[in-house]
């Protein structure tokens, strides 16, 4: 017997002995045998996918941004960290859209407003792919440093720098390293925006309460990032293939009787490398062979979240 499966039947032997029924996890909601047996996903689908694609490069502060470079004093022009991310949009990104065309699949691209400015044309080639532009700050200073209205006026300048570029408004966020502010919900909901994706805690969306309304979660990875694997704990190209099929194979045999969604991360830079697009394609072949797998972008997922009576609802 599965743990959910041992919490219901726990809860209704609880009530029908006039006891007091165990807690439950937070946010968590049973769900009956007719709404395991329908519609998790659009369309009957069975897991869903979705892939993160950043749009960072050029963005980057002028000294002491992140690279595979040992560190220099920041006060000398680190040249080749520079040339380090200019792949990003010299190869990297140009690659990726060749690749997710090949496959047929549809990616959210974080965007940070400062590499969309400088790179209009590259902004609105991915929005014409049919890929979604999302916000990912106007410039690498971190969120959390920011007061509110520094904070609203980043977001905003985000805003328009993506609109010019590729005609689009953003309707999901992504914050510095995940880490927001006290303000950033009901700021980015203030804004229009339906959805982050700061957070790691669960596997599916779910839906909390800003100012007494839903806003969705769209939930991210860091297991599953090329950031953080190829160039944090240095994973070969095996090592992090090994851990894509590892990571659904568990989601998809889990997806039968509940809604999952598995996330991957792809950096412009990073991922876009030549034996790393090699093996994310091969993933997303494995992947696709498997009956009703799906790739969706976030502002879709978002979306159904929003009015899906399954989703789950955390102090809503």
């Amino acid at each position: 017997m599965n743990r959910r499966k041992f919490l219901k039947t726990s809860a209704t032997s609880a009530l029908v002995a006039g006891v007091a029924a165990p807690e439950t996890l937070p946010g968590q909601a049973f769900r009956t045998e007719e709404q395991v047996a329908g519609k998790f996903w659009p369309d009957n689908a069975r897991l869903v996918i979705s892939v993160s694609m950043q749009m960072e490069s050029g963005a980057q502060p002028a000294s002491g941004a992140e690279s595979p470079m040992p560190k220099i004093d920041p006060k000398y022009l680190d040249l080749p960290v520079t040339k380090w991310y200019e792949y990003g949009f010299k190869e990297g990104l140009p690659r990726l859209l060749d690749m997710f065309e090949r496959r047929k699949v549809k990616v959210t691209s974080h965007m940070v407003g400062a590499a969309v400015d400088l790179h209009p044309q590259l902004a609105k080639e991915i929005v014409q792919r049919g890929h979604e532009a999302s916000g990912h700050g106007q410039t690498w200073t971190p969120q959390y440093s920011m007061t509110p209205d520094q904070e609203r006026e980043s977001y905003k300048q985000s805003i328009t720098s993506i609109e010019r570029a590729t005609g689009t408004r953003p309707v999901g966020f992504n914050a510095f390293w995940l880490r927001g502010t006290p303000h950033t919900l009901e700021l980015l909901q203030e804004l229009g925006f339906l959805y982050y994706i700061d957070d790691v805690s669960r596997d599916e969306p779910f839906l909390i309460d800003v100012k007494g309304k839903p806003f969705a979660v769209i939930p991210y990875t860091l297991h599953m990032n090329d950031i953080v694997n190829f160039e944090g704990r240095y994973f070969s190209t095996l090592d992090f293939a090994g851990d894509l099929k590892r990571e659904f194979d568990m989601l998809y045999s889990e997806s039968a009787k509940r809604r999952r969604m598995m996330s991957v991360s792809a950096h412009d830079r990073i991922a876009g490398r030549p034996s790393r697009t090699h093996v994310l394609e091969e993933f997303i072949e494995y992947a696709q062979r498997h009956p009703g797998v799906v790739f969706m972008r976030k502002d879709e997922i978002a979306r159904f979240a929003l009015q899906s009576p399954l989703t789950i609802r955390e102090g809503i």
